[in-house]
């Protein structure tokens, strides 16, 4: 049997929805993004949801449109995508890490207040695997501090904190539709935004820098055949309405597709609950978990600095046992900070966030996706419940 680590489910709706531009002749945005950004913001509750090229893109969108400059200082968790670090790098600012809680992977209150000095700018949450951030937390710490707070929502289409969607208790959410999540475009991201001075600011910066007038549609620069006046320096991060076309299919499918993905999680968690050697996902009453991934943490005992290598062998012996088996697995992400080029630039250790330290060297993604079928699924539980880790040493 072969288990991917994900997959994606298409089917007649997406087919036909992707010809819909051919059949138009009018591929590049238009009908179909505005069509799939209304969507997505009447789902999500968000005031303005605007396209672009990618889930990276939007952060960089994001965190510009708040008015970073060199030398600015953003809070970044310290395990994470390394993109989430990269848009406030490349911006010529410094990313300043937090370490996270290994319960949830996220960071939380105290790591957030404990990384602020007076050169902060903005707080960058992440809301990990589909897990949202303590967003309670957050708002309080940078209302006190007077911070801006841009979301890092990637994998967090369908997570809720306490009835409000991720990506809308902040300034701006940044959403990803890279095949791995949710909902797919191939490549693509979504910003949600609350303010419509910054919406407009975030449509300049995905098209150049062609800024809408006042009161003016996403998109909509002024007289078609005029060019627009461009009145900030923006990229080129737009979405195709081919892609927005199989963007808007799939979120029509969305209660379907989180429902798989909840139950899929939920078959795990109730069979795996007492692997002794395996600490699976928190469930929590004020979040509802979007289940991007279902990520584990590799513990037969508990994790230090001390004792995190030893395991990290077991863990990489118990990865190529269930390859062996057909069975793909990831580690969940990485800890950006110990990174090769933040490492060396920040001279940065192990010690200086080890919770990120550990999550990147014992986290555990199981294959999940919609479809998944009742008999897979026990066959990685059996091949998990089977393991002995004491043999991998």
């Amino acid at each position: 049997m072969k288990i991917p680590i994900s997959k994606n489910s298409f089917g007649p709706e997406e087919l036909a929805a992707i010809q819909e531009p051919l059949i138009e002749g009018w591929v590049v945005q238009g009908r179909q993004v505005r069509a799939f950004e209304a969507a997505f913001a009447e789902y999500s509750g968000a005031h303005h949801a605007l396209t672009c090229s990618s889930g990276t893109a939007a952060l960089q969108i994001a965190v510009g449109a708040m008015g970073i400059q060199p030398g600015d200082e953003v809070i970044v968790p310290g395990f994470t995508w390394i993109a989430t670090a990269n848009v406030v790098e490349l911006w010529g600012a410094r990313p300043v890490f937090c370490d996270i809680d290994l319960q949830t992977f996220n960071a939380n209150s105290q790591t957030l207040n404990d990384a602020v000095t007076k050169r902060t700018v903005g707080l960058l949450p992440v809301h990990l695997f589909g897990l949202c951030c303590d967003m309670d937390s957050v708002v309080e710490l940078a209302s006190r501090n007077k911070l801006w707070v841009v979301e890092d929502a990637a994998c967090a289409l369908g997570s809720w904190f306490r009835n409000r969607h991720a990506g809308t208790i902040g300034d701006i959410g940044c959403f990803s539709f890279h095949p791995r999540k949710s909902i797919t475009t191939g490549e693509g991201g979504m910003l949600t935004v609350k303010d419509g001075h910054k919406a407009r600011i975030c449509d300049g910066l995905r098209n150049h820098g062609a800024v809408p007038a006042e009161g003016a549609a996403p998109g909509n620069t002024g007289h078609s055949s005029l060019l627009p006046s461009y009145s900030i320096a923006g990229f080129n991060y737009r979405l195709t309405d081919i892609q927005a076309a199989l963007g808007l299919a799939q979120i029509k499918r969305l209660d379907f597709l989180l429902s798989e993905r909840r139950r899929c999680a939920e078959f795990y968690s109730q069979a795996l609950k007492d692997v002794a050697w395996l600490r699976l996902p928190m469930h929590d009453a004020d979040y509802i978990h979007a289940w991007q991934s279902y990520v584990t943490l590799f513990a037969t005992e508990e994790p230090t600095l001390q004792n995190v290598n030893a395991m990290h062998l077991q863990r990489n012996h118990l990865m190529a046992h269930l390859d062996h088996l057909g069975i793909a697995t990831r580690q969940g992400t990485h800890a950006p900070p110990h990174l090769e080029f933040y490492a060396n630039k920040y001279r940065i250790r192990p010690q200086d966030f080890p919770n990120s330290w550990i999550a990147d060297r014992l986290s555990l993604a199981l294959p999940l996706f919609p479809g998944m079928t009742e008999s897979e699924l026990t066959y990685v539980i059996d091949a998990l419940r089977s393991y002995d880790p004491q043999k991998s040493t």
